[in-house]
């Protein structure tokens, strides 16, 4: 059976009981300054407070992030305002996306449900190629001329969604409704922060930059 591994910040991962749903089982934790503290097998996911007791939480994203243990972790940020340098301040630290808290044990089962839905459909499809790029949805790794390209998952994600939609102008609207983040709703000054992101795994794979900006309007990926 699969695991599903989700760590809070906040006392909510010590007062949730672990459940079956799906053939999978979801596990929950506190997390602390020191990273998980048993053994993580599966995928996992954080969601971590703005603020915390002994740490900043843009802290622990970029400690997760450089901690093999859980550098592939989708993380979530638990912001206390809406407050839109905040999400950019977030999504620079390494965060995948965020919400606005308190956090309910529902809110965190209906983020995670909805995305593990909306990853199992677009695995479907093992495979994707498309000139120097290849793309294995099982193993959710991406190569240029045989290359691995770094990326996180939402990185993943958007390289994916790029790829299916070679030579067009994405907006920005665009990316945020085919990554399935419009609820809540995402600034889309975001974009260029993923964009950003995904540039430089790119290049630091050789594949140059094929994502070009296309002035007020939006992204292409090009593909020859």
């Amino acid at each position: 059976m699969d695991v599903i591994n989700i760590f809070l910040t906040s006392e909510l991962g010590e007062s949730l009981d672990d459940f079956v749903h799906d053939q999978r089982r979801f596990t929950f934790d506190r997390l602390g300054p020191e990273g998980p503290r048993r053994l993580v097998e599966g995928p996992m996911w954080a969601f971590i407070d703005w603020v915390m007791d002994d740490l900043a939480g843009l802290e622990m994203c970029r400690r997760l992030r450089a901690d093999a243990r859980t550098a592939d972790a989708h993380i979530t940020m638990v912001l206390e305002n809406d407050d839109a340098e905040d999400r950019r301040r977030a999504l620079r630290a390494g965060a995948d996306d965020y919400v606005v808290g308190p956090l309910t044990r529902t809110a965190v089962l209906d983020r995670v449900l909805a995305l593990q839905a909306r990853g199992a459909e677009r695995h479907a499809t093992q495979r994707f190629e498309a000139g120097a790029l290849s793309i294995d949805m099982a193993a959710l790794q991406a190569r240029w001329n045989g290359e691995p390209i770094p990326l996180r998952p939402n990185e993943f994600r958007l390289l994916r969604f790029f790829a299916e939609n070679p030579n067009r102008v994405l907006t920005r609207e665009d990316l945020i409704s085919g990554l399935g983040k419009r609820e809540p709703p995402i600034d889309e000054r975001t974009v260029d922060v993923w964009v950003g992101r995904l540039r430089r795994a790119i290049k630091a794979a050789g594949g140059g930059n094929p994502l070009r900006t296309v002035r007020s309007m939006g992204y292409v990926f090009d593909l020859g």
